[in-house]
């Protein structure tokens, strides 16, 4: 999950001529607010569901650490992204509800796992309060896992005639956060100093971790609320495309500037198809600087 920062530059177009720089700036300032609002609110409704699904209950050695770490994991926009893609083609906000809080229950155990506090790490990297020792916070990881999986399966609804979308929609998850997707960047980036300066091997790895959960949220919104084909593949691109973006800017390596205007480029072309303000608040997604960590 991402929070969206409400304050971003609301404040930094004050000069001597007031009333010229509010006329200015005014139209973008009032769609930055609503972007963000949109986006703060999707977020909220995404905790929220979290907390009822996984409150700290018997047996509590396995549930605090389970929500400690739900928690405490750096949050992504992919979530959202499945959400406001679901309501981008029609659907309605709950029907992807499930899938987002599914989605950070995998960043969350892969972040999780990545961060165990051992010493045999290659490199230093950033780190989770640890409240528990490696060996709960490894277990704790695996088993985040399958409670994503089953929050998912119990959201079927035989009235709503959705199983075979949930089926779907669980393909898709396991795939961007298993071998082909989260995990195989994790693997490419163990073991490379610092990610070196290799253009290449940070797009690699920023599309494998961040780009693949994104095009997942993104196509698992769209599968949901019953998007067509065409719709679910051009969400998914632009999924790719974004999370790409967000994950090499958090490298903060130089040289990358050319690379990722031109998957922003990609992105926004993804979205030409779609109309109305849900795909105009989408698109504000190509800007990581509209997300605090």
């Amino acid at each position: 999950m991402a929070t969206f920062n409400t304050k971003t530059t609301f404040m930094t177009h004050s000069r001597s001529n007031p009333s010229r720089s509010s006329s200015r700036y005014l139209p973008r300032l009032v769609a930055m607010a609503q972007s963000q609002s949109y986006w703060a609110s999707i977020e909220s409704d995404i905790e929220t569901y979290l907390k009822k699904a996984i409150p700290i209950r018997s047996p509590e050695s396995v549930f605090e650490p389970m929500h400690h770490l739900t928690f405490a994991a750096p949050r992504t926009t992919a979530p959202a992204l499945c959400v406001a893609a679901c309501e981008l083609v029609g659907g309605n906000r709950i029907q992807a509800m499930a899938a987002a809080c599914a989605i950070h229950l995998m960043h969350a155990a892969a972040y999780t796992h990545e961060h165990l506090p051992l010493t045999d790490r290659p490199r230093p990297k950033p780190t989770i309060q640890h409240k528990f020792d490696p060996n709960i916070e490894l277990l704790t990881g695996d088993g985040i896992i399958p409670f994503g999986l089953e929050l998912l399966a119990r959201s079927m609804d035989l009235a709503q005639s959705n199983p075979d979308k949930i089926l779907r929609v669980i393909i898709e998850i396991t795939r961007a956060s298993g071998s082909q997707g989260i995990v195989e960047g994790q693997y490419r980036e163990l073991g490379v100093d610092e990610l070196s300066s290799d253009i290449k091997i940070i797009e690699y790895v920023s599309n494998k971790k961040e780009g693949e959960l994104h095009a997942c949220g993104a196509a698992c919104g769209a599968i949901l609320g019953g998007g067509a084909e065409e719709e679910i593949e051009r969400l998914r691109n632009f999924g790719l495309y974004v999370g790409t973006v967000q994950g090499i800017v958090a490298k903060n390596k130089p040289g990358m500037e050319e690379k990722i205007e031109k998957l922003k480029g990609l992105a926004l072309k993804e979205l030409e198809s779609f109309k109305g303000d849900k795909s105009e608040l989408i698109s504000r997604l190509v800007e990581p600087s509209l997300c605090a960590a």
